[in-house]
């Protein structure tokens, strides 16, 4: 029994050898290959379901999807992504710990609002922790000092830099990798200097960061 296949959108280019599979950024799975048979790409299809299953999900996780504590979820930190599991005991309170490899949420009461907010809760802390020294090192590579540095968890922006200098990072960035959180810092300090995207300033950020345009592309893969 094969099952039902994905949907898909299939590109023919025939100067392509090889038949490529890939998402676009909603998560929609894109088919590039040669031409080929309709037998060809179901086949494909069923002997790529699985991967074609957990890439999916990896896409909607990174995308901000809710976490569902009715079921298995997982979270996010630096770029990896680990189990959550909920534990009942039986102190009046809810606690939120990162153990080896692993997100344990400890509670007396159900409460998905609350859960919500230690998780907000355990991005700021890291964020608090982690930031400050990666902007102190960059700061003084580019010789640029920021006013001040703030923290918060916004919808639409990683981080700005204020007309008077003052930085503002989203705690989701505890959520990227260190090397695209590197970029982001590097971005916003380079804004101390230029209050613009015109080359100057992304010569500036080439200099730091020379890999920037990479580290772009991965952080149009997760939402704030």
């Amino acid at each position: 029994m094969y099952g039902i296949l994905p949907e898909y959108t299939h590109i023919v280019k025939p100067k392509l050898r090889n038949t490529y599979l890939s998402f676009d950024e909603k998560g929609n799975l894109i088919i590039k290959s040669p031409e080929v048979s309709q037998h060809y790409i179901e086949q494909l299809l069923l002997k790529k379901a699985e991967w074609i299953t957990k890439s999916r999900e990896k896409i909607q996780q990174k995308k901000g999807k809710p976490v569902d504590f009715t079921e298995k979820s997982r979270l996010y930190f630096k770029g990896s992504s680990y189990p959550l599991e909920i534990v009942s005991h039986n102190k009046q309170k809810t606690a939120l710990s990162f153990e080896s490899d692993l997100f344990l949420l400890y509670f007396y009461q159900y409460n998905e609002i609350l859960f919500r907010k230690h998780i907000d809760r355990f991005y700021k802390k890291e964020a608090e922790q982690f930031l400050p020294a990666l902007v102190a090192k960059y700061a003084q590579q580019m010789q640029l000092f920021p006013k001040k540095i703030q923290f918060r968890k916004t919808k639409r922006q990683w981080g700005s830099c204020s007309g008077k200098n003052v930085l503002s990072f989203n705690t989701m960035l505890m959520k990227l990798p260190p090397n695209v959180i590197e970029y982001v810092v590097v971005h916003e300090l380079a804004h101390i200097e230029h209050k613009h995207h015109q080359k100057s300033f992304w010569n500036l950020v080439g200099e730091h960061i020379p890999d920037y345009k990479a580290c772009i592309r991965e952080l149009h893969t997760y939402t704030t």
